[in-house]
């Protein structure tokens, strides 16, 4: 059987506790024997595949643009798309559970695209939640870790 591949979505521009939580993600996904697939630029990207490639894990990075010239440093591999923002999609279906750190519009499209496509988890670690008007969650709402080890439980249980 393969590796999990998870994919971790978050913004370019992250907090500090973002930037830590998606350092953590990484270096237990990478533990966890999971391939990391991420949009391999700044912020969250950056932290998530740093904190992979520390502990010797796979990084593939999902690229917008039409060359891989800006793409990190500590990626596996990159792919090149051209395609701009519709590369989330390829993020999400490439990915057997998506955790999601911090937020962003750019972060909630991957949410949002990975809710859609169904079947998979879908785990937020301290960005966006979903709420009806009453406050409670939807029964089809992504679900809210909070810390990196839950996160990472819950996403590799989809290899498992």
């Amino acid at each position: 059987m393969s590796a999990v591949q998870v994919a971790v979505c978050g913004p370019r521009h992250c907090t500090e506790a973002e930037r830590e939580n998606a350092y953590q993600v990484g270096v237990l996904l990478a533990r966890a024997g999971a391939t990391v697939i991420c949009g391999g630029g700044t912020g969250v990207m950056a932290a998530v595949a740093a904190g992979a490639r520390a502990e010797n894990g796979l990084v593939i990075g999902i690229r917008p643009g039409d060359t891989a010239d800006d793409a990190n440093p500590d990626l596996s591999a990159v792919i090149v798309t051209n395609m701009g923002e519709a590369r989330n999609a390829v993020i999400v279906w490439s990915a057997d559970a998506v955790i999601a750190v911090g937020g962003s519009w750019g972060t909630l499209s991957e949410v949002a695209l990975a809710k859609r496509r169904g079947g998979i988890p879908v785990i937020t670690l301290g960005g966006w939640s979903v709420r009806q008007p009453d406050g409670t969650a939807p029964p089809d709402a992504p679900i809210e870790a909070s810390s990196p080890a839950e996160a990472v439980e819950l996403a590799t249980r989809a290899g498992g």
